[in-house]
C-alpha cells in the first residue's frame, strides 16, 4: 500500500471517509476468511443469548440493551445474529453460517489469525452484511473531552451497492453528535439507553461508496453512514476495528464497552 499523500488527508478531513484500495492483500483477506468459518463452525451460544444485531435504536434496547450478554462482550469472542433467523425459543432457522451478523469485540486478542494481521486496539463487528442504519460511530464510543475516533471498514471481498457496501453523508462529521448511547444506572430495565436524538436524515444525501477486496474505507467517528439490507446472494464479509485518540482525554465510563483488567486498551504508541 502507497503512503498516504496531502490530497487524500485533505479529502479525508473535507468528507468525513478516505478509500485506500489494496491495503491488504487478497491472501491476508482469505486468511480472515477462512478463520471466521472455523470460529462460526465451533461457536456454542446458549439459546438465551442468541441476540439479533441492530442499529436502531428501539430493537437495540430491546436485544443488546437488555442483554449482558453483549455489555460484557469487550474481552471475548461472541456472536451477534441477523434478524429472523432465531425462532422464539433462540433455535436457528437458517444455517448457522448464514445467521452470523457481526462477531465481536475481541477477535484482535482472543484469536491467533486477527492478532497477527492486525495488531489494533478494539476490534468490532466482523460482518455477513446486514443492515446498518444511519450512525455516527462517536455515539457508542465517547471519550472526554471529545477525541477524534477513527473506523478503520476493511473488506475482506468486494462490497458493492447490491451486496451492502456502506453508504454516506460527505461532510457530515462538522455537524457534531446529537445522540449518546450510554450504560444505563443501576436497577434501571435496560443495560443501556440513549442520550439526546437521531434526526432524520434525507437520503437523497447519501451516497454509495463500492469497494474492491482488501480495501480499506478510513472513517471520521462523527461522520454519518450506514449500510442497506443485503439480500443478495453474495456474502459481504468486512472487518472493522475503531482507534481513539487517547492524548488528553479520558475514556467515558458511561460508554457500553470498557477496558477490562484482563485485557486493557493496548497503545498504538508510546
Amino acid at each position: 500500500m502507497a503512503s498516504v499523500t496531502q490530497q487524500q488527508i485533505q479529502k479525508f478531513h473535507k468528507d468525513g471517509f478516505l478509500v485506500l484500495e489494496q491495503f491488504f492483500s487478497a491472501e491476508e483477506c482469505d486468511s480472515m476468511r477462512r478463520q471466521i468459518q472455523r470460529i462460526v463452525a465451533e461457536m456454542e451460544v446458549p439459546p438465551h443469548c442468541r441476540t439479533a444485531f441492530s442499529t436502531r435504536q428501539e430493537e437495540q434496547l430491546q436485544q443488546q440493551g437488555s442483554s449482558d450478554y453483549f455489555l460484557t462482550s469487550g474481552d471475548k469472542i461472541r456472536f451477534f445474529f441477523e434478524k429472523g433467523v432465531l425462532d422464539e425459543k433462540g433455535n436457528f432457522l437458517v444455517p448457522k453460517e448464514k445467521s452470523v451478523s457481526k462477531i465481536g469485540h475481541a477477535l484482535h486478542a482472543c484469536d491467533p489469525v486477527f492478532k497477527q494481521i492486525t495488531h489494533s486496539p478494539k476490534v468490532q463487528q466482523p460482518g455477513i452484511g446486514g443492515e446498518v442504519t444511519p450512525h455516527q460511530d462517536a455515539s457508542f464510543l465517547h471519550t472526554e473531552p471529545l477525541g477524534r475516533i477513527l473506523g478503520f471498514w476493511i473488506a475482506l471481498e468486494d462490497a458493492t451497492q447490491e451486496n451492502g457496501c456502506l453508504w454516506f453523508i460527505p461532510g457530515s462529521h462538522t455537524n457534531g453528535i446529537t445522540r449518546r448511547m450510554v450504560r444505563a444506572a443501576s436497577g434501571a430495565s435496560t443495560c443501556v439507553e440513549f442520550v439526546g436524538s437521531e434526526p432524520a436524515y434525507d437520503d437523497k444525501q447519501f451516497i454509495p461508496l463500492p469497494i474492491n477486496k482488501g480495501g480499506l474505507i478510513l472513517i471520521h467517528g462523527e461522520v454519518v453512514h450506514k449500510s442497506e439490507l443485503n439480500s443478495s446472494e453474495s456474502s459481504r464479509h468486512v472487518f472493522t476495528f475503531h482507534v481513539m485518540e487517547a492524548k488528553g482525554t479520558t475514556w467515558s465510563k458511561e460508554n457500553w464497552l470498557q477496558p477490562t483488567p484482563e485485557l486493557p486498551f493496548p497503545s498504538l504508541y508510546t
